[in-house]
């Protein structure tokens, strides 16, 4: 074993001393030009490609603007906002079952429009809370619990007010006139026509109170009066 070893090393040793040395001033295949020859003027040729390959970079203007066109593209793509034009609608329905008003949504590039008309004799008069829900679902009339809760719910987070809000489903108060009608309308972008018009679509609840912005979980709005399926 020790035999086999020394032969081993004499062997490495006999190459190593055999391998051509390069003649002063040659360099080696792969090796990068050095400073002074770089910057030597007499190594300058006017009409031929003066351009240094190094691996990794680019080797001319032309491809370094590529990549800069590259890098501007993708990020310009990255940084513009999809456009959401949509339009839905939908039948406000009162505490008895009966239709009391109607409710259209107009999404664009910038948010969401939403404007609610009442009729005659449709609610109590005054201020009134209402809120964008979860689930397209007014089945349970008087109660409009199958509506879920606020799209795009954070605990602790309902309200304009609210340092942890607000929810994307939070909207400004609608103003019910003294013979029980309304007309309303909200620009809201804390949602998306994406989170509306879902599998299970979203609904439009107004309560029987006005909403504070702050108290948790409803702004203090108290029981759900209306709700309107919005698909």
């Amino acid at each position: 074993m020790r035999t086999a070893l020394l032969f081993s090393s004499a062997s490495l040793l006999f190459v190593t001393a055999c391998a051509e040395a390069p003649e002063p001033g040659e360099r080696q295949q792969g090796q990068a030009p050095t400073l002074s020859e770089v910057m030597d003027p007499d190594g300058f040729n006017p009409s031929g490609n003066n351009e240094i390959d190094i691996p990794g970079l680019p080797v001319s203007s032309d491809e370094s603007e590529e990549v800069e066109a590259s890098m501007e593209e993708t990020t310009t793509t990255e940084d513009t906002p999809m456009l959401e034009n949509f339009s839905a609608a939908g039948s406000v329905v009162g505490g008895e079952g009966d239709t009391i008003g109607e409710v259209q949504v107009n999404g664009g590039p910038h948010g969401i429009v939403l404007r609610v008309t009442l009729n005659e004799g449709a609610l109590t008069p005054g201020w009134h809370g209402l809120h964008l829900h979860q689930v397209g679902d007014c089945s349970d009339i008087g109660e409009f619990k199958l509506s879920g809760g606020h799209v795009g719910k954070i605990e602790g987070g309902h309200g304009f007010m609210n340092p942890e809000g607000p929810e994307g489903g939070d909207l400004p108060n609608i103003w019910v006139a003294d013979n029980g009608s309304a007309g309303y309308e909200a620009f809201t972008t804390l949602t998306t026509g994406e989170d509306l018009l879902d599998e299970d679509a979203s609904a439009l609840i107004i309560h029987e109170m006005s909403d504070d912005f702050i108290t948790q979980p409803i702004g203090g709005a108290g029981a759900r009066v209306a709700c309107a399926v919005i698909n």
